[in-house]
């Protein structure tokens, strides 16, 4: 298995690969529940690394870019369960509970899970679910099991509340804080707008205030002035970086170095 399989599509999905894979850019629109099986699995945000392996578990803030690492280590493949949050599921589990959307959530980003029988628990009980895909788990049983997700992890962590039930809009960020540390990510300008809390055209407005240029135009100036230092000053070769970056594809890359430079990157230095 190479890809993840959506065992229920759009909200739980199991991944399993035998050999290392590097995602570069994993945009978590929703808060999402990774249960570690074996491997390690890491992140890096533009503000933190995290890393667990097997028997842990992570809880990833929803409206987040991150860099991905999946790994198999030694003797063990990688595996993993990944449980999507998403915010109608978590919106209909408070009426039914009675649970009053929480305050402005300004905790971790990313939270670690200490494991607790009741989890440890659970995290047997649905590995037999993704494992035997080809059962095809009713939408009905699975939605159980994430409804019990939710509930173990407000009696292991209570504090978790505002982080689960925060339903208000993204607030407007520091645009040009936002953009100068996650410039590298290979994501649509439209993603960035969602991200600092801003409509399209809004964030378009905001941006050319700041920057005097079109969203795009910056993006590959930025990239490019970046990859120009890494192999400058930094000694690094053309193919470890481009994807590091930003860019899809090594020609490409190449291309535009040169066109704004006057030589190839494999030239520079």
């Amino acid at each position: 298995m190479t890809n993840p399989t959506e065992i229920i599509p759009g909200i739980v999905f199991y991944s399993y690969f035998s050999a290392r894979r590097k995602e570069k850019v994993g945009f978590f629109e929703h808060s999402t529940l990774v249960l570690q099986v074996s491997g390690q699995f890491s992140m890096e945000t533009a503000s933190e690394k995290i890393s667990m392996k097997g028997g842990q578990m992570l809880l990833i803030r929803k409206n987040q870019l991150g860099e991905i690492t999946k790994t198999p280590l030694e003797h063990e493949h990688y595996e993993t369960v990944i449980i999507c949050l998403k915010e109608d599921l978590l919106r209909q589990y408070a009426l039914e509970e009675q649970i009053e959307p929480g305050q402005k959530y300004t905790g971790p980003a990313n939270v670690l899970i200490p494991e607790t029988d009741f989890l440890k628990g659970f995290f047997q009980s649905i590995i037999p679910y993704v494992r035997h895909s080809e059962a095809q788990i009713t939408r009905d049983l699975g939605m159980l099991k994430v409804r019990e997700a939710v509930q173990l992890l407000l009696h292991a962590m209570p504090e978790l509340r505002d982080f689960l039930f925060d339903f208000s809009e993204p607030y407007k960020m520091d645009l040009e804080k936002f953009m100068l540390n996650n410039f590298h990510f290979n994501v649509p300008v439209e993603k960035f707008a969602q991200l600092t809390g801003r409509s399209l055209a809004g964030f378009k407005r905001d941006f050319q205030k700041i920057f005097g240029m079109s969203p795009r135009h910056w993006l590959q100036e930025k990239r490019l002035t970046e990859a120009r230092h890494l192999i400058e000053n930094k000694n690094r070769k053309p193919s470890a970086i481009y994807l590091d970056l930003g860019f899809e594809s090594l020609s490409h890359f190449s291309h535009s170095f040169k066109k704004k430079f006057g030589k190839a990157p494999t030239a520079w230095g």
